[in-house]
């Protein structure tokens, strides 16, 4: 590790921050409604999705209507884009002439890019055509992520109301996020990119001659269109089977650091924005420090262990000063891939620039783990606050215990009925990860998809449905998920990650919008302190351990002793 390295990584968080707090106050404008400097331009275009689609946006919907809306509409964009796949072969813009995608595929990426995980067991560039990557991937890239954006504000209004029946409208959130915040950033980000040299074209190839004289097929497409709102949306699908380790979607070291600071940049924001819809940006800082906090940690650990070196390397004969190299792109270095392994699993991106199945055991573990814990850290556009905010429930029902009050969080007491909501929402994720990876381990079948035997191999099952479950989408790359079994399992996986965990999280907010605030006394327990952030890591740290550390025990903590030992399976 190298003081330019920590300054490098220092650089892309400090200008996330710089610019997440204008952004949230923004959204904060957005979703209440208020004037914005681009509402002249995007408010007629808003009224006309609303009068076109009989939508009246000053009629609010409760909890379970709101939760209804959004399973129907997400319901509809699986069954769209299965077609769209199924029938890929038959329709334009198909200049490679690919035909269309097996039924298990394609059940497994219309899920995938529904639930925000964009999970491909897939080479894109050798299986979608260019109108499948745009009509149907890259909408639902903007699609999932402003759903994720809507449930987010929903659940803060549940805090920011006193003994209200509603939530808002889901058809206006989501509508606001795409055309307010995703599509305006996107275009930006784009027209950077393509700047930076990302190529965006509708042509399916182009030659090469090569050094040795040969002839070269390279792939190109819309690609910078793709790669914005894969970023900021925090999709993480990318145009081509290498995702940002290929030249055309991540050219240099600016498009690298342009890539974690677009991931990183909405979810932050979102904290900014919470704290200024409940009246208290403090309550939002607070979840930031916590999830920051965290952040850092989890990138140290993973720029440690990469720059240790691994020893089966350094015994074979390769150099060891540079660390682990392995599945590293020399273009980007030890700290910002270390930034970017971190971010993206911390997040709900999954992007990679660097292949997550050659890290060492503990940099590869660093990913698996932050995925586990639930992608809060600061997570998915959305999803990342409200998974928080449950976690913060947790927080302040402990804290209540140990001091004998009923807990309170933002005026709200947090009852049975909200606890018992909130760990069912906990339980969805272990349920699906340790469940489908534990039945995955014992089948012949699918095992016979593993490229690695012993403890590596559980790594790679048990990532596969991390990944999955925690709607992520990076890959420990030695497992072949294109098989009936992944492909179907791996796709319920998605499907419960996202939905049957965002349900109980909404019943949840409907339960605390009922509730009347009541104001701060002498024995509340403030839950924008430094105590209240230290109690928030640790109950964080303490539930993803317990739920997880048996397993990943037999997999990657093996691993690393056997590969100190200068040993291997």
């Amino acid at each position: 590790m190298t003081i330019f390295g920590w300054l490098q990584i220092a650089v892309v968080l400090g200008a996330v921050l710089l610019c997440a707090w204008p952004l949230g106050l923004y959204m904060a404008r957005v979703f209440s409604g208020e004037k914005t400097p681009i509402s002249p331009l995007v408010r007629p275009i808003e009224r006309a999705f609303y009068a076109a689609s009989g939508i009246r946006p000053e009629k609010e919907q409760s909890w379970l209507s709101y939760t209804l809306a959004m399973l129907t509409f997400n319901a509809l964009g699986f069954l769209i884009l299965y077609v769209l796949l199924r029938l890929q072969g038959n329709l334009p813009l198909n200049p490679q002439g690919f035909s269309g995608v097996a039924p298990d595929l394609a059940f497994n990426t219309a899920m995938s890019f529904v639930t925000n995980t964009n999970w491909q067991a897939y080479g894109g560039e050798t299986t979608m055509s260019h109108l499948v990557q745009m009509a149907g991937l890259a909408v639902q890239n903007f699609l999932s992520a402003a759903t994720g954006i809507a449930l987010a504000i929903a659940v803060t209004r549940a805090f920011a109301r006193s003994s209200a029946q509603t939530l808002g409208n889901f058809w206006v959130d989501m509508t606001r996020a795409t055309l307010y915040v995703l599509l305006p950033l996107s275009v930006l980000l784009a027209i950077a990119f393509v700047l930076s040299g990302m190529p965006q074209t509708l042509a399916g190839s182009v030659e090469a001659t090569t050094l040795e004289g040969a002839k070269q097929t390279i792939a190109l497409g819309p690609v910078a269109s793709q790669e914005a709102i894969k970023q900021l949306g925090t999709n993480g699908g990318g145009f081509f089977n290498a995702n940002a380790a290929h030249p055309f979607e991540n050219p240099n070291a600016w498009t690298n650091m342009l890539s974690i600071w677009s991931m990183l940049l909405i979810s932050t924001a979102l904290t900014f924005t919470f704290g200024r819809m409940v009246g208290d940006g403090h309550q939002g800082v607070a979840l930031l420090i916590a999830m920051y906090t965290l952040l850092i940690a989890a990138t140290g650990v993973v720029y440690w262990a990469e720059t240790s070196g691994n020893r089966l390397l350094t015994q074979a004969g390769v150099e060891a000063t540079a660390g682990n190299m392995e599945g590293k792109e020399v273009r980007f270095g030890q700290a910002l891939s270390a930034l970017y392994v971190v971010a993206t699993t911390a997040l709900s991106c999954g992007a990679v620039n660097t292949m997550h199945d050659s890290l060492t055991p503990l940099g590869g573990l660093v990913p698996m783990f932050m995925i586990q814990l639930g992608e809060i850290l600061p997570g998915g556009v959305g999803s990342g606050l409200y998974g928080m905010i449950v976690v913060a429930i947790l927080t302040v029902f402990i804290a209540g215990l140990m001091v004998g009050r009923t807990p309170e969080y933002l005026g709200k007491k947090i009852e049975a009925r909200e606890m018992k909501l909130a760990i069912l929402a906990l339980l969805v994720l272990p349920m699906a990860i340790l469940g489908f990876s534990a039945i995955s381990a014992m089948m012949p079948k699918a095992l016979e998809s593993l490229a690695n035997a012993g403890p590596h191999g559980l790594s790679e099952i048990l990532y596969a449905f991390s990944s999955a479950a925690g709607n992520n989408g990076s890959a420990f790359a030695g497992l072949n998920a294109n098989t009936p079994w992944y492909n179907t399992t791996l796709g319920l996986s998605m499907l419960l990650g996202r939905f049957a965990y965002v349900v109980p999280v909404m019943a949840l907010a409907g339960a605390v919008a009922a509730k009347k605030k009541v104001p701060a006394s002498g024995g509340t327990f403030p839950t924008d302190s430094g105590l209240f952030v230290g109690l928030l890591i640790g109950v964080i740290l303490i539930l993803g351990g317990l739920q997880y550390f048996p397993a990943l025990a037999l997999g990657p903590i093996v691993e690393h002793v056997l590969m100190h030992a200068g040993k291997t399976f």
